[in-house]
């Protein structure tokens, strides 16, 4: 996987920001509310669309369903002034039913459609990581119409290895271990 060093950069950043909105401060996973939050701020949030797209691209966690992996390698590769339109990939992709409102909000904006190639690169690089599948060609399911979750149901064993993880950290940090 080629890389841009745009993306490169953000990746990290991207993470960061879906670790940040992951565990309260108490361990728990809340990342379903927090997304939820942030979605209901996107009015406000799109205002740094260029300054920190990777804040405003994290309303659309776990929102793309990509058919054709090499399609998205080709994006991830470019830099952020050459980023192919939104227009010309968005039908290798399935949108969430619960984003299209939001993408449609975002596609308002003069650099809307830059603003969702980039969040659909994150995404896509975020699943990869994960070791996530929904990068694969052959999975057109659709009929997902959840509010925010994973389209594959991945989610439960996810939030508990995140959960196991940070358990983990905590006993290492001498917390004792919540059972």
């Amino acid at each position: 996987m080629s890389i841009s060093p745009f993306f490169r950069a953000l990746r990290p950043a991207y993470q960061a920001e879906i670790d940040d909105l992951t565990f309260d401060s108490e361990g728990r996973d809340v990342l379903k509310q927090r997304l939820a939050q942030r979605r209901k701020e996107l009015g406000f949030l799109i205002q740094m669309i260029e300054l920190s797209p990777e804040m405003v691209s994290v309303v659309f966690h776990q929102a793309f369903r990509f058919h054709n992996a090499a399609a998205m390698e080709d994006l991830i590769s470019h830099e952020s002034e050459e980023l192919p339109d939104w227009d010309s990939f968005s039908n290798l992709v399935t949108l969430a039913p619960w984003a299209k409102e939001l993408a449609a909000l975002v596609l308002q904006q003069p650099k809307g459609a830059w603003l969702l190639s980039v969040a659909a690169g994150l995404e896509y690089m975020y699943g990869k990581a994960d070791g996530d599948h929904t990068a694969s060609d052959d999975n057109d399911d659709e009929s997902s119409d959840n509010d925010g979750e994973d389209f594959d149901g991945d989610d439960e064993r996810e939030a508990q290895a995140r959960d196991e993880a940070g358990a983990d950290w905590m006993a290492e940090q001498g917390f004792d271990r919540k059972d």
